[in-house]
């Protein structure tokens, strides 16, 4: 039995709470890390997971003997690293996840130009706006938009995103500018939704919340076709304000009702922390977390 492969094992499936999870993480057949798993256990003559129809968790051996793992891993990993250069040059694979607009609007023009600045550095972009799990995905830096649960990662303020209603020039100026939530229900409005069209917008600043009547004329699954939209005059759009922020520069939306505006939303970028930190990821933060900052100042 190889033990650092059986030890990488038993550490996925303690991670990701399944075989099935710690196969896809692995990129190995369910049955080949069931059948490490149980090799491993025969082997120690101990039983290293409680198994439920749902889910693993280990045993009080298993816990003993997973932070042992754990610490033979990372000095292995670190002697690779600094065997291959890492924590003398930057370079290797990182792969990143943010939000999909976020993503494509920010992060890759900038990722761009980050692979120019460091050419011994690859990376691996995940735009999803599903939150995803970076330790069962081998992530290892994460944009997210929103309040973030507690966690171990650290992280780091880059931004706020305002939520906006907007429409183009001409539709406001066929069918008048709203100034209170109440007009809401006179104008035509374009909603995100994929199973029914949304009949209120829900507007919270503080404690205070306010729920206002739309009429929905048209409803459409993103917020880039929300925008598209908009632009064409269909009506008006609530979306995130960096998607609209290059049609709104380029006058073809404006904003409205303002005023009502909910609190911005907190951007952060999160990395799960490691001592000490390979070079390239040092070198993504200190690069990317600026740039990122000057781009997600709110307009």
């Amino acid at each position: 039995m190889d033990r650092l492969e059986a030890m990488s094992v038993i550490i996925a499936v303690t991670e990701t709470g399944s075989i099935s999870a710690a196969s896809r993480r692995l990129k190995s057949p369910v049955a080949t890390v069931s059948r490490k798993v149980a090799e491993l256990e025969s082997r120690l003559k101990a039983q290293l997971f409680h198994r439920t129809s749902r889910r693993m968790t280990l045993t009080d051996a298993g816990r003993s003997y997973i932070e042992a793992c754990k610490r033979i891993i990372e000095q292995v990993d670190d002697a690779e690293r600094e065997v291959s250069g890492e924590y003398r040059v930057p370079r290797g694979e990182l792969a990143v996840t943010a939000p999909w607009g976020l993503g494509h609007t920010h992060l890759l023009p900038l990722a761009v130009e980050f692979l120019e600045a460091y050419p011994e550095i690859s990376l691996r972009l995940a735009f999803t706006d599903r939150v995803i799990n970076t330790v069962e995905e081998s992530i290892d830096v994460a944009i997210r938009i929103g309040v973030l649960p507690d966690s171990s990662m650290i992280a780091t303020r880059i931004g706020s995103i305002r939520v906006v209603v907007c429409g183009s020039p001409s539709y406001l100026k066929a069918r008048g500018r709203p100034k209170q939530l109440s007009d809401l229900d006179k104008h035509d409005c374009i909603t995100i939704d994929d199973h029914a069209m949304p009949s209120v917008w829900r507007f919270v600043r503080g404690r205070r919340a306010r729920i206002a009547p739309i009429r929905s004329r048209l409803c459409v699954n993103t917020s880039e076709a929300a925008v598209l939209a908009a632009i064409e005059g269909a009506g008006l759009a609530r979306v995130m304000w960096y998607k609209m922020d290059a049609a709104k520069r380029a006058g073809k939306l404006v904003t409205v009702l303002e005023e009502f505006e909910p609190e911005p939303l907190p951007v952060h970028i999160l990395y799960t922390p490691r001592n000490p930190a390979p070079l390239k990821l040092r070198a993504f933060l200190n690069w990317m977390t600026p740039r990122l900052k000057a781009r997600l100042t709110l307009a």
